[in-house]
C-alpha cells in the first residue's frame, strides 16, 4: 500500500466546515483585537497582553476552554480545533497568556489524572479568569528530566519548595503555577499560588517581546501535590509533546504569514522599471519558502491529529513537527527581510517582530538538534 493511499485511509488532512468556520471566526477576532499595532503597544507593557481582550476571548469566543473537557466548564474539542486557534494566533502574534495557560497549565491538569486538581483549577482556566502556566525549566537550561533539582519536601496536602525556575512564560502574571519538582519518590507536579509566601518573581528581559518569561525563585514556599508524588515526569513527557505540536501549529501561522507578506511585497516594489517579484532571484526565494511552508503546514497538522488521537506516534511525530517546523520558520523570516531589503530591518517594519518571535520559538522546548536527537531514540536509531 502506498504512503499516500495510507495516509489517506488513516487521516483526512482536510478540515471540516465546522473547522473552518472556527479559524475564520479567530482569524476575524484577531484581525480586530491584534493588529500591529496592538502587539507593540502590549509587547512594551509589563504584563504583556490586554485584559480585556483576554477576557473577550474566554468569555465570547470560549477560547480558553476549547480543550477542557465539558465537566470542568470547557467545551470538550479536540486537539486538532486548538492547533486551528494557535496557528491564527502565530500569524497575529498575539500578545497573551494563552500558550502558558492552555496548552502547558490546562494540558497539565487534564493529563494529571487528578480530579480534584481539575475541578480546582479548570473551570477558571476555561471561563478565562485563571491565568497558569508550566515551571519546569532551571538555570541549566536542560529540557528533560534531569534538570529538574527543585526540591519539595512534606506529605499529604502540604509540602515546601525551594529551587529556581527560568524562562517561565508568563510566571511574573499567572495566578496559579504548575510546578515541577522533585520529592524522595521522584519528580511530581503541585499548584502554587501566584500571590504564595516564599515565592520571588523576576519579569526577564527577552528578544522576543511579544512573549513574556519570568524568574521564580521559591524559598519554604507551600504547595499542593497534584496526581501521584513521583510520577511527575510521565505527565510532563505527554504535555511536553502536546506543547511541541501547539507550538508547530503556532509557527506554522508566523511562517504563512510571513511568506504572504514578502510575495505581497514583491509584487509591488519596483526596481529597474519592474516588480522585483520578477527578478529570478526572487522567485527562486519565493518559492523555496512556499515548498517549506506547506511541508511545514503537513507536519503540524499531522501533529495535531496525533495529539488529538493520544497515539502512538505522538511522541516521535511531536519532535519532528517542532524540529522542522522551528527551522521553517525562521528560515521564512529571514527570507522576508531580506526580501524586502533595507525597510525590512527597520524598527518600524513588522519583519523583525516575526523574526525574533521565530527565534525564540525554535529555542523553546528544545532547539531542532535537540528534538531529532529525541526523535532518534523515539523510534531506536
Amino acid at each position: 500500500m502506498s504512503l499516500r493511499r495510507r495516509q489517506t485511509a488513516r487521516m483526512n488532512f482536510a478540515f471540516t466546515e465546522e473547522q473552518e468556520e472556527l479559524r475564520k471566526t479567530v482569524r476575524q477576532f484577531l484581525d480586530a483585537k491584534s493588529p500591529e499595532t496592538a502587539v507593540r503597544e502590549q509587547m512594551e507593557t509589563d504584563n504583556g497582553f490586554d485584559p480585556a481582550v483576554w477576557s473577550q476571548a474566554g468569555e465570547q469566543l470560549g477560547l480558553q476552554g476549547l480543550i477542557i473537557p465539558e465537566e470542568f466548564g470547557g467545551s470538550g474539542y479536540s486537539y486538532v480545533e486548538l492547533g486551528i486557534v494557535l496557528e491564527e494566533m502565530g500569524r497575529a502574534l498575539l500578545c497573551a497568556p494563552f500558550f502558558s495557560t492552555v496548552v502547558l497549565a490546562a494540558n497539565t491538569l487534564i493529563h494529571s489524572g487528578d480530579d480534584a486538581a481539575k475541578a480546582a483549577h479548570l473551570p477558571g482556566i476555561a471561563a478565562g479568569t485563571t491565568i497558569a502556566t508550566l515551571a519546569f525549566t532551571e538555570p541549566s537550561g536542560k529540557w528533560d528530566e534531569s534538570g529538574i533539582t527543585t526540591q519539595a519536601t512534606g506529605s499529604g496536602d502540604s509540602f515546601t519548595l525551594n529551587g529556581t525556575k527560568m524562562f517561565v512564560l508568563d510566571g511574573h502574571t499567572a495566578d496559579l503555577i504548575i510546578v515541577a519538582a522533585r520529592t524522595d519518590k521522584g519528580v511530581s507536579l503541585f499548584t502554587v499560588d501566584g500571590g504564595a509566601a516564599g515565592l520571588t518573581r523576576t519579569a526577564l528581559s527577552t528578544m522576543d517581546q511579544t512573549r513574556k518569561q519570568a524568574k521564580l525563585e521559591f524559598a519554604n514556599t507551600p504547595a499542593t501535590l497534584i496526581g501521584t508524588e513521583g510520577e511527575g515526569w510521565t505527565v510532563l513527557d505527554r504535555v511536553l509533546d502536546l506543547a511541541a505540536v501547539g507550538l508547530a501549529a503556532e509557527q506554522v501561522g508566523g511562517a504563512q504569514k510571513v511568506l504572504e507578506m514578502a510575495v505581497d511585497y514583491a509584487k509591488v516594489r519596483v526596481q529597474f522599471g519592474r516588480p522585483i517579484g520578477s527578478f529570478q532571484a526572487i522567485k527562486h526565494k519565493c518559492a523555496d519558502m512556499l515548498l517549506e511552508v506547506e511541508s511545514a503546514k503537513s507536519a503540524a497538522y499531522y501533529g495535531m491529529w496525533c495529539a488529538a488521537e493520544l497515539n502512538d506516534e505522538l511522541p516521535s511525530v511531536a519532535s519532528l513537527a517542532k524540529a522542522y517546523c522551528s527551522e521553517a520558520y525562521f528560515h521564512a523570516t529571514a527570507e522576508n527581510i531580506q526580501i524586502h531589503g533595507g525597510i525590512g530591518f527597520t524598527w518600524e517594519h513588522p519583519a523583525h517582530l516575526y523574526f525574533k518571535r521565530a527565534k525564540s520559538s525554535e529555542l523553546l522546548f528544545g532547539d531542532p538538534t535537540y528534538h531529532r536527537e529525541l526523535l532518534a531514540q523515539r523510534i531506536g536509531i
